[in-house]
């Protein structure tokens, strides 16, 4: 059944009464209403269509936390063979909220890793709702490093609110872990190819999200908190995230004019979890593309960091 967000109810209409005509159908041959469908498709076409070329940056968060967008894991089976997961930090324990390990994308031996959600209950506890903790961001720093040692490129799938806010994570050293991570990607000397699927949340996601390309779907958002973080620390009140996320600039398109990131992936319409398999299959045209173009860079790193630097420079 599809879930649909606060914005969408006159989509949601119109598809409730194509779902009625539907089964009246069903239940009696002698009714017609193939002519009516039609209509209400279009119309329910249009109305997406309509709400979706001017969503706020709200909405856009709306979107891009909808529970079922498609995840890491839908991505790592669709678009990557033969994916072995590395397990553990070799240092305190395994954390399931990042998926890292080696696999083959269209035949190319690449290190894979990125920040998995879960989409149910059962496995939104087992991997933290997509929040690391610091073994998770040690674990991916040890892939990095392998990585590096062989020569492979560095796919990087980010999806997080941000990283565990709890104790126990602080205690093990949560802020540590994070920079070091940033700092590997940094210095890596094989391409970083970053996608933003969905949320892109503080040092959660940039620190595996430091790459020599850096993209993100359409309705994605990446910001330094979230909007009712932002909201509660401003104003002391959690209830003004819209007006947050709209001052924050956490938009694909924001960001782009900005030159945080490199380019957008397009959804379709109605977000990407109304057709992931075209989503899914659009990211990977577009990291195909990146680690061709990256193939002619000279010093992968040195690019790297004039990326970042330049960030800014112009506004």
């Amino acid at each position: 059944m599809h879930n649909y967000l606060d914005f969408e109810k006159p989509i949601s209409d119109l598809e409730g009464k194509i779902i009625e005509l539907k089964k009246l159908a069903e239940q009696d041959d002698s009714v017609d209403t193939s002519e009516e469908i039609q209509k209400l498709e279009a119309r329910a076409h249009e109305a997406m269509v309509e709400i979706y070329a001017k969503l706020s940056a709200w909405q856009k968060t709306q979107v891009a936390r909808h529970p079922q967008r498609p995840h890491f894991i839908d991505y790592m089976e669709a678009l990557f063979e033969d994916f072995t997961p590395l397990a553990g930090d070799r240092a305190f324990a395994e954390d399931a909220a990042i998926q890292a390990g080696l696999a083959r994308f269209r035949g190319q031996p690449v290190a894979l890793i990125g920040q998995e959600k879960g989409n149910d209950t059962k496995s939104r506890i087992k991997h933290n709702f997509g929040s690391p903790r610091p073994e998770g961001y040690r674990k991916a720093i040890r892939v990095m490093e392998l990585a590096d040692r062989f020569g492979l490129p560095i796919v990087s799938l980010i999806d997080t609110a941000g990283a565990y806010p709890g104790v126990d994570a602080e205690e093990r050293g949560q802020a540590e872990a994070i920079a070091r991570s940033t700092e590997m990607c940094l210095n890596v000397k094989v391409p970083v190819i970053c996608i933003v699927l969905g949320e892109g949340g503080s040092g959660g996601a940039i620190a595996i999200a430091t790459g020599n390309r850096v993209y993100m779907l359409e309705h994605a958002i990446y910001s330094v908190i979230s909007p009712e973080g932002a909201a509660s620390i401003l104003w002391r009140d959690s209830a003004r995230a819209k007006e947050a996320a709209t001052s924050m600039k956490i938009t694909a398109e924001d960001l782009k004019g900005l030159g945080v990131i490199d380019g957008i992936i397009p959804e379709p319409v109605g977000g990407a979890h109304r057709d992931p398999e075209a989503v899914i299959a659009a990211t990977g045209d577009v990291i195909a593309r990146a680690l061709a173009d990256l193939k002619g860079v000279k010093d992968l790193r040195k690019q790297r960091r004039e990326k970042f630097l330049a960030i800014g420079r112009n506004l």
